[in-house]
């Protein structure tokens, strides 16, 4: 018996119909593939099908904002000739951190509870390594801000929370600090909870206070971030 052998020619192959048995390397591409009116493909149990159509959902576009300061009430306060302090990409974070938990509390603002929570939520920066060796940690300063501020309703909102007057100083004094200091570097974490812990009254401090934080360990804060080279970390 004579043996047959078959001979595959690209200029012989009919563009129209495919066989899904033949090697994979004269296979069209995928696009093609997918645009083809009809494919023979005896093992599907049909020999025609009808052209495949992918549509994509439409997705809404989003307004992102990326922070590279925090905001401060009175720049004009500074001079023009003055170099103006950075925050640090860590405070900045905690910053970013702060706005969602106060999400996660159901807040209409941001406040100094929501900047503590910031700081230990973001867990690398210089504020939360102390808050943590003083046996400060997030999961208890979220269970006394859900005491201190009680339940709230459910808000949904795509808005940035705004500060609380109390935040808004807070960080006014983290920035009024590390100027008046004279000192080079940046405004770290550190200063921004030193800022909380100066407003007496609101609720950051009361959490801080409540879980042992006094003027004490403040002063040690204070003279820690004083120190030359040290930063953030």
């Amino acid at each position: 018996m004579a043996a047959h052998t078959l001979s595959l020619s690209p200029n012989t192959t009919r563009a129209s119909h495919h066989d899904c048995r033949l090697p994979n390397s004269i296979f069209p591409p995928l696009t093609q593939f997918l645009s083809l009116k009809s494919l023979n493909c005896p093992w599907l149990g049909t020999s025609k099908l009808s052209p495949i159509r992918i549509s994509l959902p439409k997705h809404r576009a989003i307004n992102a904002t990326a922070l590279s300061s925090l905001p401060t009430a009175k720049p004009e306060r500074v001079s023009p000739t003055e170099e103006l302090p950075k925050w640090s990409s860590k405070a900045i974070k905690s910053f970013a951190m702060a706005e969602l938990e106060a999400r996660k509390l159901y807040a209409p603002e941001t406040g100094t509870e929501a900047f503590l929570l910031g700081i230990l939520y973001e867990a690398t920066n210089l504020a939360s390594k102390f808050l943590l060796a003083n046996g400060i940690t997030l999961f208890k300063v979220r269970e006394e801000a859900t005491k201190l501020l009680g339940k709230r309703k459910l808000t949904i909102s795509m808005e940035r929370p705004p500060l609380t007057e109390s935040a808004q100083r807070a960080i006014d004094w983290a920035f009024d600090k590390k100027l008046k200091s004279g000192e080079s570097g940046e405004i770290t974490s550190a200063h921004l909870l030193l800022g909380v812990w100066s407003e007496k009254d609101s609720a950051g401090h009361k959490i801080m206070a409540s879980l042992g934080f006094n003027d004490e360990k403040a002063q040690q804060l204070e003279t820690l971030i004083s120190k030359p080279g040290i930063g953030d970390d």
